[in-house]
């Protein structure tokens, strides 16, 4: 049995004890919170002991969520690491890249498991694009959405950073060029950007993210030398469409010209990506295999995506 803690009463805390509570295999024993409403609410919920601060964890804990603002992850995280607790780390894995790195180094030096919660690595629609991808020439990915009054980073760190994620991961390369525009509409930071990525191996990324929209958009299009692949990560749909140009003659002698055909894969884990994410962790926690999203894969899209601020702030491409 693994007894997990859970830092973080908020959102996205409660998420991940909530499905964590509905796998087998697991109790969780603590909620982490400053704030003893919030936490106590979910501890109750939870079915596990509340306390204020990480330093009053019971003495055996055996894995983590860290569910609380980005500007804690890498203290929070060092100190569980260094005392044995494997961790599940949201993205982004730290606020900047120096405090990122402190986590993967902590979790080098303990012999820990460090994931970083890259959801959308688990949505069915992505899983089955192991099978597909393989000479990726562009991408264009859009993440659009309403506006949530919850969100406290900028809409790169809080959206874009799953796209540049997925775009690391499609393009298997190094990032070799980054432009990037943003503007604000309800909130001081950025809440439209967009951003050009040229990868070194010649691979090109068109990301938007925006959260002024009016409706959920999650979609992304790849283009390879032989397919053109739509996805849909609300719907978790993916279609293949490949240029085909054959003849054939039908039974009374009238000739068809076929100009294209649209492949429909079928997706075996259709569900909730929250779900497959923590039972994923869970799973490398008893194994100790290394996670599909390890803490230098973090620290990776966390990089790109102030690389994108960054460049959105000097004007230029970087």
């Amino acid at each position: 049995m693994i007894r997990l803690a859970i830092v973080g009463a908020g959102a996205m805390g409660s998420n991940h004890a909530r499905v964590a509570g509905d796998l087998p295999g697991v109790e969780i024993v603590a909620v982490v919170d400053p704030d003893p409403d919030r936490g106590r609410r979910l501890a109750d919920l939870a079915g596990a002991r509340y306390v204020p601060d990480v330093s009053l964890l019971p003495d055996r804990v055996d894995a983590a969520v860290v569910a609380a603002p980005s500007a804690t992850h890498a203290p929070i995280g060092v100190d569980l690491l260094g005392r044995g607790i494997d961790l599940l780390v949201e993205k982004p894995i730290a606020e900047t890249v120096e405090a990122g790195r402190s986590l993967v180094d902590a979790a080098a030096r303990a012999g820990r498991i460090l994931m970083v919660g890259h959801i959308e690595r688990f949505n069915p629609a992505i899983l089955v694009l192991d099978e597909i991808l393989d000479d990726v020439l562009s991408v264009d990915m859009a993440r659009i959405g309403p506006f949530s009054p919850r969100v406290t980073d900028d809409v790169i760190l809080d959206l874009m950073i799953h796209d540049l994620d997925l775009a690391l991961a499609f393009a298997g390369s190094p990032v070799a060029e980054v432009y990037s525009v943003s503007r604000s509409v309800h909130t001081a930071a950025e809440d439209i950007a967009n951003a050009l990525l040229r990868f070194e191996n010649g691979t090109t990324a068109s990301v938007a993210a925006h959260r002024a929209g009016q409706s959920k958009i999650r979609r992304i299009h790849i283009t390879q030398s032989d397919s053109f692949v739509r996805i849909d990560l609300i719907r978790q749909e993916v279609l293949i469409e490949r240029l085909y140009q054959g003849e054939f003659t039908s039974k009374t002698g009238r000739v068809y010209r076929q100009t294209g055909v649209t492949e429909v894969p079928f997706l075996e884990k259709r569900g909730e990506p929250l779900a497959l994410e923590m039972a994923h962790f869970l799973d490398c926690v008893r194994t100790r295999a290394t996670p599909c999203v390890p803490g230098a894969q973090g620290l990776a899209a966390l990089d790109l995506a102030l690389r994108v601020r960054e460049c959105r702030l000097a004007g230029v491409g970087g």
